[in-house]
């Protein structure tokens, strides 16, 4: 199968959906839920689920939906909001995340931020057989292989980062730190080349970084555990928390960021 002919339609589905959450951010009272479970995201789900297996019928990995793995060579990871926590405190970017994977390995992804954090929309996708990623319709090439972590680059973390910035700002030097939700965006952002790596720094499961996952690739980068070793997606139990820790962007970043003794956030 050419992946790159389902790359367009899979983007058109991402997009409509994305009018479903943008209008929940505006909705009078704002948005419906509590915590870190927002209503919409399973109608997203929902929706994205029908088309994407109308689009190529395999395994499926939701978030909301549950799964339906077979054992087929073929598997959508669908994540309709990641960041739903910060989205019902109104903080901006949240974002959907759809990835494919082929073989355990992700030879596609979209991740769309329909309210970026700083204004508009945002759009990060590719599919294996592109030169490059694709951001709002224009071709980026960022060259992960190539960037390094110094005084004039950006680590992306999260929101969380805010309740202790001088230690964060210890942690990433010397770049900066900036932080946002949805580590999916992230990592789409890290493979556009706004920042040398994107990271979390609590577990992860699947449908959190296949689609951001594909896009590092995409962008010639990488997507590390909390040892140093490649994030992988064999077996349904691995799905279910990919890594304690990840790390994505930049191969040379990445190595050097995960060597540094970020239990310290957490004493």
């Amino acid at each position: 199968m050419n992946v790159v002919d389902l790359l367009g339609p899979v983007v058109e589905r991402v997009l409509s959906a994305g009018k479903l959450l943008s209008s929940e951010w505006h909705r009078i009272g704002g948005p419906r839920g509590h915590g870190d479970k927002a209503a919409i995201d399973s109608e997203i789900e929902a929706q994205l689920r029908l088309d994407l297996l109308e689009l190529l019928h395999c395994d499926f990995w939701g978030e909301e939906t549950g799964t339906h793995m077979t054992g087929h060579e073929y598997c959508w990871v669908v994540d309709p909001n990641d960041g739903t926590a910060d989205f019902l405190q109104h903080r901006a970017g949240s974002a959907i995340s759809v990835g494919l994977l082929h073989n355990a390995i992700p030879v596609l992804g979209v991740v769309y931020a329909p309210i970026a954090p700083d204004g508009g929309e945002d759009c990060i996708s590719w599919a294996e057989g592109l030169p490059a990623i694709i951001r709002n319709r224009q071709t980026v090439h960022a060259l992960l292989d190539q960037l390094r972590l110094t005084s004039n680059s950006v680590v992306l973390v999260s929101t969380a980062a805010t309740s202790k910035p001088e230690l964060n700002a210890e942690l990433c030097a010397p770049a900066e730190f900036i932080s946002m939700p949805s580590i999916a965006y992230r990592l789409a952002r890290a493979a556009a080349g706004d920042a040398v790596v994107g990271t979390s720094l609590v577990p992860v499961s699947a449908h959190d970084v296949v689609g951001g996952h594909a896009l590092l690739i995409g962008a010639g980068g990488v997507l590390i555990d909390q040892d140093g070793g490649p994030i992988t997606y064999e077996s349904e139990e691995r799905m279910k928390e990919v890594s304690l820790r990840c790390f994505g962007g930049a191969p040379q970043a990445c190595q050097e960021l995960v060597t540094r003794d970020w239990k310290r956030l957490f004493r």
